[in-house]
């Protein structure tokens, strides 16, 4: 199976929210779409993380200092 695209795994979690929260599922399916969202949530996690350790690693000095820095503008929203 190919890697799933964190935009995919993103869209394919909203949608279950969505209808999770419809309230118009029966309870078996219900549980099927929540084990869905339970794994694209797990993906999403799991690209958010790498995508922090190549920024960390960008971020790092000569010297093997890191420095962290907050997004510009993000106090802005």
């Amino acid at each position: 199976m190919a890697a799933e695209k964190f935009e995919t795994s993103l869209k394919k979690l909203e949608d279950a929210v969505s209808r999770l929260e419809s309230g118009e599922l029966s309870l078996d399916d219900s549980i099927r779409v929540f084990e869905e969202g339970i794994k694209h949530a797990a993906i999403c996690s799991r690209k958010l993380g790498e995508a922090e350790k190549k920024v960390e690693l960008l971020l790092k000095k000569r010297d093997g200092v890191l420095i962290r820095e907050d997004f510009a503008g993000e106090d802005d929203m």
